[in-house]
């Protein structure tokens, strides 16, 4: 490299340090402004003020339809399991994956024969799906032969089945999931009555 060229190459170089650390000096005195507000929004829930005023809040229709089909539902398969002569047990308020434990009677060697885990559910007639939580499939997969899915069709006041599906999952869902709809009329294809599903 000539020697002039070599001297303007340096005097470049000091140039751009300097500036370049003239900027990491002036980033080290950044003061940042006062921030603008330009809108807002309170957001309260309908809830909250409801119980601020002494309000109690209503359970909406669907809800309300939805606790009567389930307390129909409920009761017909406690129903069906009585007749067969088994105890019951409503332990849907225990979330323990079931809702109606049965008690079968004693064998006729004086042994207990194991208990059933029903998980009921009720549906309006005319409804597609049913809706079973990540719960209710875990402790179905585990409980294998214990455990049954029992559906009940309700239409106004008047039931149909209940209808038991043993086995009813076959698959362990992803752990992100939380509920899966099933097709019903798939459900009811394997579905037998109370009668034949305790032999």
């Amino acid at each position: 490299m000539q020697p002039e060229m070599a001297r303007r190459r340096v005097e470049e170089l000091t140039v751009r340090l300097e500036a370049r650390k003239n900027e990491l000096e002036a980033m080290k005195n950044i003061v940042s402004s006062t921030p603008v507000v330009i809108g807002g929004a309170l957001v309260i829930p309908q809830g909250l003020l409801d119980l601020r005023k002494g309000r109690t809040p209503t359970p909406s229709a669907d809800a309300q339809s939805r606790t009567r089909i389930e307390l129909l539902a409920m009761q017909a398969v406690m129903t069906a399991e009585q007749q067969l002569g088994h105890q019951t047990f409503d332990v849907s308020a225990d979330k323990c994956g079931w809702d109606i434990t049965s008690r079968p009677p004693r064998n006729a060697d004086g042994s207990l024969p194991i208990d059933r885990h029903i998980e009921v559910k009720g549906r309006a007639k005319g409804q597609t799906t049913i809706t079973v939580s990540r719960n209710e499939i875990m402790y179905g997969l585990n409980q294998a032969d214990k455990f049954m899915l029992a559906i009940v069709i309700v239409d106004g006041e008047q039931t149909e089945g209940p209808y038991y599906v043993r086995h009813p999952f076959t698959v362990e869902p992803d752990f992100a999931v939380a509920s899966i709809n099933y097709q019903l009329n798939d459900l009811l294809g394997k579905a037998m009555t109370p009668e034949l599903s305790a032999g």
